[in-house]
């Protein structure tokens, strides 16, 4: 359940390359920079501008007024930036993204269709096809003893070597209002987080964690 395999279809974002050469999605977070300056180099300028240093976007991207975006980055097309995103750098935004008012990214990747539309903080994470973060939820990338990261699946415990880890979230994931993922979470393809839930270790796919974090198989 924690493998780039068992959580994306990379069809649905420029990294492919990169994730196809790790076996667990994190693995990636250190190598998002240079991705994106290797990438942004290549992007064809009728389809791309470069609008500052090392910051390239969709000439068919909607970007309001009144926001942030740090470089190295890419906004890809169709991607809808809202006033007040505060885009620190080491972002790859995909294709027909929401990054909304308020909404904070630092090194993440966010596949194709993604949202992330209302006061989110997405730090150090990767967010699947189709993912989907409501109002108030976060990513929190830090252990509060600032310890090593440890991703607990099961009886399972992977070991990570990093000190900042947000989350992993497969393709077509919906994060209810309000909740907070903490560090080395991991929630598996079309899985579903109960509004104001705070999630920790691993959710299997098709699953619904519900708030006293109670995990149950999706019926549908």
């Amino acid at each position: 359940m924690l493998t780039i395999k068992d959580l994306y279809d990379l069809s649905h974002t420029r990294a492919a390359d990169l994730l196809n050469r790790h076996r667990y999605p994190w693995e990636a977070l250190a190598e998002i920079k240079e991705l994106i300056l290797a990438l942004g180099a290549a992007l064809p300028g009728d389809e791309f501008e470069e609008v500052s240093e090392h910051v390239w976007i969709a000439r068919d991207a909607v970007v309001y007024p009144n926001n942030y975006i740090a470089g190295p980055c890419i906004i890809g097309h169709e991607t809808e930036v809202r006033p007040g995103a505060f885009v620190r750098g080491s972002a790859l935004v995909g294709d027909g993204c929401v990054v909304g008012n308020s909404t904070e990214l630092k090194n993440v990747i966010l596949f194709d269709r993604v949202q992330v539309p209302h006061y989110n903080y997405v730090g150090d994470s990767i967010l699947g096809y189709r993912s989907h973060m409501g109002a108030g939820s976060i990513t929190s990338n830090v252990r509060s003893d600032k310890k090593l990261i440890t991703v607990h699946c099961g009886t399972e415990s992977v070991e990570t070597g990093l000190k900042k880890i947000g989350a992993m979230l497969g393709d077509r994931v919906e994060v209810g209002c309000n909740s907070v993922l903490n560090p080395g979470t991991v929630v598996g393809r079309d899985s579903q987080i109960y509004p104001t839930s705070c999630v920790r270790g691993t959710v299997p796919a098709r699953s619904i964690w519900k708030n006293n974090g109670m995990v149950v198989p999706k019926n549908d």
